[in-house]
């Protein structure tokens, strides 16, 4: 999500930088540029003109034209004024302080994605907060929704409750809260019907729904790739049901993510959640600061690491520190930072959060670094002999070959990997030697070629 916005963004800041000194001018032609980017992510023009009004009353004031830095400065205004738009600091969080079993509505159109957006808060809610959770499918139109919930329910170990055919979906929620208080559940997420457009009979079902269970959260689950049409759906059922929250679908596949910025500022309801890919934990908190950071191309190291912390096996990691505090790096040890990498939503879902990444993004286009190369790469790791893999000097030219047989790749492909697990492994015994001390003395530069142990250039 942004990377259209964020690259925009990052050419004009780039021209201010090389300027130096900066007069009105200069700020009012980069705003113009600015005004432009973000209507071409699709922000809705009220948003956008609010937007530059306010950073412009502050970045043309003296204290940015005769700072030591303007253009950082503008950058740090334009920096704040998004986190603002976002929604502010922090991460606001699901409410779920109530008296359990805490009721949740989902609502949204049809195809925006309430089912799997359902199953995937209550694994996030089953594995982070430790609560107990019952899923209930409102969705008695829908062809076999009940049953996509159950099915759901059965794949990532979610109780569901059981389907009665024909009965109604407020006679559904009243049942599905029996059940949470008989049963001790600490939430209940309840899915309700969509529509393809909004009609007046979804908003009355939904409105009943909500009267019959006073849902703690009424969550809008709304695909980002729907672009302006997202805010007028979170502005309808806002003004008709009432929306606490807002989760975003899709965001993987949008690369302007103007309805992020644009429905937060119409509805004056937080995005609280964002799913990020297909797979069922594929779901993250939307942080206002750190997104703002990751649409000016400041990185989202945060996130990063939380991301490492949540996939890494602590066993592995220690046994790999351990490998490299003796100066060992095996092609094994590679595979299990390349699956590492897998684990973490792949290539494409840790870019974004990389500082400077986006400046970047055409030579990493370029060189087709991408998600295929991990799977490619794996492969030809999976084909060697484990001697092999423990030992990469066996792998001359005849194994090179059926290697590259064996996974589909080419000898060339073969000949990259083993380079690549060189430069690797020449950095992991570059470490042992300087030792943690040493590390921290000569700083990440000795690992550079060419400087610390590295190879004089």
């Amino acid at each position: 999500m942004f990377e259209s916005l964020s690259t925009k963004l990052g050419e004009v800041f780039d021209r201010l930088r090389r300027r130096g000194a900066l007069t009105e001018e200069d700020v009012n032609a980069a705003l113009r540029e600015v005004r432009v980017a973000l209507l071409e992510a699709d922000v809705a023009l009220p948003v956008v003109k609010e937007f530059i009004a306010a950073v412009r009353e502050r970045a043309v004031g003296q204290e940015v034209l005769k700072s030591v830095t303007p253009a950082q400065m503008v950058v740090k205004i334009v920096h704040d004024h998004l986190v603002e738009m976002l929604g502010g600091g922090g991460a606001p969080g699901l409410a779920l302080n109530a008296s359990p079993p805490v009721p949740i509505l989902m609502i949204g159109l049809q195809g925006s994605g309430k089912t799997t957006s359902t199953a995937k808060i209550a694994i996030r809610l089953k594995t982070r907060e430790r609560k107990k959770v019952l899923m209930a499918s409102l969705d008695t139109r829908r062809p076999a929704a009940q049953e996509q919930l159950a099915q759901l329910g059965r794949q990532a170990e979610i109780a569901t409750l059981p389907i009665v055919p024909g009965e109604p979906p407020v006679a559904i929620a009243k049942r599905a809260l029996t059940t949470a208080r008989l049963e001790a559940y600490d939430v209940v997420l309840l899915d309700t019907a969509g529509r393809l457009h909004i009609d007046e009979e979804l908003m009355a079902e939904v409105a009943s729904v909500r009267d019959a269970v006073k849902p703690a959260e009424s969550l809008l689950v709304a695909d980002a790739m729907t672009g302006q049409d997202a805010v007028n759906v979170a502005k309808s059922f806002n003004e008709k049901v009432g929306v606490t929250g807002i989760m975003l679908t899709r965001v993987d596949g949008d690369a302007r993510g103007g309805a992020a910025l644009s429905m937060r500022h119409v509805t004056g309801r937080p995005i609280k959640l964002i799913g990020v890919g297909e797979k069922l934990d594929a779901l993250e908190e939307f942080h206002p600061d750190r997104i703002a950071g990751r649409i000016l191309g400041m990185g989202d190291v945060v996130s990063l690491v939380e991301k490492a912390a949540e996939t890494i096996e602590e066993e592995e990691a220690e046994k790999l520190a351990a490998k490299v505090a003796k100066g060992r790096f095996d092609l094994d040890d590679m595979a299990k930072q390349l699956k590492q990498i897998q684990k973490m939503g792949g290539l494409g879902g840790i870019a974004g959060m990389l500082p400077g990444i986006g400046k970047l993004q055409k030579q990493i286009e370029s060189a087709k670094i991408d998600d295929k190369m991990v799977r490619r790469q794996l492969a030809i790791i999976s084909s060697m002999t484990p001697g092999e893999r423990r030992n990469p000097d066996l792998v001359k030219a005849s194994r090179r070959r059926r290697i590259a047989v064996g996974s589909g790749t080419s000898v060339q492909d073969v000949n990259k990997l083993l380079k690549q697990h060189q430069e690797m492994s020449r950095m992991v015994k570059q470490v042992s030697k300087l030792g943690q001390k040493g590390l921290l003395r000569h700083g990440l530069s000795a690992l550079r070629p060419g400087g610390g142990f590295g190879p004089k250039h």
